[in-house]
Formats: structure tokens, sequence, C-alpha cells
């Protein structure tokens, strides 16, 4: 695990603690069983009948490789226009100190939306997936260089058996092997170092071209224009992660469908 790993493991680690202390795991569970189903996010990668590509906009505030992305943060005109506007799934960050996130982001995305939801975050806990089922969330993110293979198992049914998915992200060949080894039906391929925060689509590339057909595959980072999302597409992914891309544009909505005319 790399210093900023472990550093936002410890953090995000007290914070589910005192979370855990002040609304137990039943109360959260009993919250998650009056939500409505979740939605299909596997399904959103479905082949689009016009041949266009399958985003997962995100809605990001800010990160700490580029700090403020959007100091003017309204997630219930994002996730409308964005969802408007032709996006397949919508991600959604909820942790606080480093991305400035919030869960009131995935529930008011949800709410307003009416196309699935993944919860963006540093997952590691069964309590935070339930967590996710009670505030709407379709899918979860987990993260390979944070857990383990057997964690990555876990923690992916405990996923599917609150019906959501799990998006298993990748940097390497030893995550993809041992991702692939826990079962996943969702795999990103994050092509942004976690150690520098550089990003190498070349080395995505590589991984993209291993990953089974039956999967799922999502690619991460780096993609601002057709010609990325089109140079992927030919290797095998089915969907696309854009965040920042679309979060610094003044009309991400307006972006999006340029993405995808």
């Amino acid at each position: 695990m790399s210093d900023f790993l472990q550093k936002i493991f410890l953090r995000t680690k007290a914070d589910v603690e005192a979370r855990r202390r002040a609304v137990p795991l039943a109360n959260v569970i009993r919250q998650a069983e009056k939500m409505r189903a979740p939605l299909d996010f596997i399904r959103a990668f479905e082949k689009h009948p016009q041949g266009k590509p399958r985003v997962i906009a995100e809605l990001k505030k800010a990160s700490p490789s580029l700090g403020m992305i959007r100091e003017h943060f309204e997630p219930e005109r994002l996730a409308k226009g964005l969802a408007g506007a032709g996006a397949a799934a919508l991600s959604v960050l909820t942790e606080p100190h480093y991305f400035l996130g919030s869960p009131d982001y995935l529930k008011t995305a949800v709410a307003v939306a009416h196309i699935p939801v993944l919860r963006k975050d540093f997952i590691f806990d069964p309590y935070q997936i339930c967590e996710a089922r009670a505030w709407g969330a379709s899918a979860v993110l987990l993260i390979a260089a944070m857990i383990d293979g057997k964690t990555m198992k876990e923690l992916r049914r405990c996923a599917e058996d609150n019906g959501m998915a799990a998006l298993c992200e990748v940097h390497s060949q030893k995550e993809l092997d041992r991702t692939l080894d826990a079962g996943a039906r969702v795999v990103g391929v994050n092509c942004r170092d976690l150690k520098t925060f550089s990003v190498d689509p070349e080395r995505s590339k590589t991984l993209i071209g291993k990953i089974p057909g039956e999967i799922v595959c999502v690619a991460e980072s780096g993609i601002a224009t057709r010609a990325d999302m089109d140079a992927f597409t030919a290797l095998g992914a089915r969907g696309f992660l854009i965040g920042t891309a679309l979060m610094k544009e003044a009309d991400p909505a307006d972006t999006l469908k340029k993405l995808l005319a």
C-alpha cells in the first residue's frame, strides 16, 4: 500500500469506527431494507443501440492531486444534467477529507438521476457496503491496491448479496490477477499511479487487453476525448469513468453530450 493509501486508510478507518459507534450495523441494515432495489449497474454497460460509449460520469469536488476542481458544486444540478446528457451511470465521491465528498451528494444523485450510482470511496469493511445500500447506491468501488484478494472476494460477495455490483479497481498485472481470482465481474483499470499521481494510458491499454471478454472492463483516469475512448474500446473496454475532464468544465453536461455525439 502506498503512503497516500495508508494515510487515507487510517483516516477512513477512524471515520468508520466513529460512525459504527453512532449508528450500529443492525440499524444500517434496517435502513437498507427500506430502500428500493438497486438499479442494475452491470446492465448499464450493455452496448448502446447507436454505438455511443457507456460513461460513468463522476461528481467530484476536489482531489489530492489537483486540489479544488469545482468550487461551485451543485450535486442535484450536476446529477440531473449528466444523466440527461447520456451518462450510463454516475460515480459520487463520499470521502470527506481528501475529496470533499459526502453521503448527501450520493443520496441526492440517487434521488434525481434515475440511473445507477456508484459509491466511490476507500472501502475495506462490510459496514461501508451496507451504508452504500442504505444510501441508495447501485455499486461500490473496491481498490485492489488497498485490500488483499481474500478481502476483495468477501466485499464483492457482500455487495452482490445486497443487490449491488462491485467495481474492482486495478493498477497493475499483480492486482489484476488477484482481482480476477476474487471473482470480479466488473474491473476498472486505472492508469493513474497512486504514488506519483501521474497518468500512463499505455499501462492501462496493456492491462485491458488481458481482461476476459465476459468481464465488464471500465477504463479510468486520463480520458478526455472521444479518441481516448475509441482507443480503449478497440482493446475491449466497455465503459469509461470520467471525472476531472467533466468537472473542470463550466457545463459538464454539455461536455458529455459532445463526447458522446
